[in-house]
């Protein structure tokens, strides 16, 4: 039986979209409610993708159907979808090195969100989760210039976000003395992700890399119960893990306003910092995982809670 395709125009571009009534979520949400969402966000989320290499996180048959990552931009992508060119190693080993074999590099057209119809576009493919890099390829910079250094923070049980928020305040004081501003947002799962808008020319991915390590290390060594900055499992029971290795130049976090694939539909949200103090002070865990309508009420109400990410200017000092 052939799939129900609607076609659509967005802002002037025809699109053809298949299936909106199915279900992607367990709890029932359509593709016609992700689509929904994506497009009644856009204002707040279009700006944080902009020129960034997106890789896809696609469910075809739902979150509990499996799922797989694309980096190369499909070849029956509308002609009207920007796209990027950024090399990609092969056999590169977890962290991007290998050391048990040769490697391969291939040049892959990645796709760059401009505007609504792509985004729309990502929805009718069930691209659920968008994951973007620290620089933006097709910006002012270059792929070589991250305009973000991120601390991503995951708990290992029994911890949860509430050991996240600690560490999350830590991370700002500490920079708070060096000067530099931070935004905060919900991984959108268990963790919290802690972002350090730089945006000027001259940052390169092993300073920002190794910048991070080094509040990671220094935070280890102040509290050695709480934090860890090393992935091994053995380590990880009971502490927040500072993942700073996912400031290296093939990385990627979950962008700000992305959707997760989980139960129910919950997004990676921008918070305040008066908000992770009261998460600190023992709130509930499950309070920053909050849902599509939660997300556009919060906009409506704050605005854009992570604005600063693309705005601030702030070169990293020496440590």
């Amino acid at each position: 039986m052939a799939e129900a395709r609607v076609t659509v125009d967005v802002e002037g571009r025809k699109l053809a979209i298949g299936n909106l009534d199915k279900r992607l979520y367990p709890d029932g949400t359509t593709k016609a409610e992700v689509i929904h969402y994506l497009t009644a966000v856009a204002p707040a989320l279009l700006p944080h993708l902009a020129g960034r290499a997106i890789t896809m996180k696609r469910f075809p048959d739902g979150t509990q159907g499996g799922f797989f990552y694309e980096k190369r931009c499909p070849s029956h992508a509308p002609d009207w979808v920007r796209t990027v060119d950024q090399w990609v190693s092969h056999g590169a080993g977890r962290w991007g090195r290998d050391d048990r074999g040769p490697k391969t590099q291939e040049e892959v057209p990645f796709c760059v969100v401009d505007g609504l119809p792509t985004l729309v576009w990502l929805g009718g493919m069930a691209a659920l989760e968008l994951h973007t890099p620290m620089a933006r390829a097709a910006g002012p910079f270059g792929p070589d210039v991250p305009t973000l250094v991120v601390l991503d923070l995951d708990p290992g049980p029994p911890a949860t976000a509430v050991e996240c928020a600690v560490v999350a305040l830590r991370i700002r004081e500490l920079l708070d003395t060096l000067g530099l501003c931070t935004v905060v947002k919900s991984s959108g799962n268990k963790g919290l992700q802690v972002y350090i808008p730089v945006n000027v020319p001259g940052t390169s991915h092993e300073s920002a890399r190794g910048f991070a390590q080094a509040i990671a290390l220094l935070l280890e060594k102040q509290d050695p119960q709480l934090v860890v900055s090393q992935q091994r499992k053995d380590l990880r029971p009971g502490k927040v893990l500072i993942d700073w290795l996912q400031n290296e130049s093939f990385k990627t976090t979950v962008c700000v306003y992305s959707l997760r694939a989980r139960e129910r539909p919950t997004v990676s949200t921008p918070l305040s910092w008066e908000e992770v103090a009261a998460l600190a002070e023992g709130g509930d865990p499950e309070s920053i995982q909050m849902s599509p309508p939660q997300v556009l009420e919060r906009i409506t109400e704050h605005g854009d809670l992570f604005a600063e990410a693309n705005t601030l200017e702030q070169p990293l000092p020496r440590l």
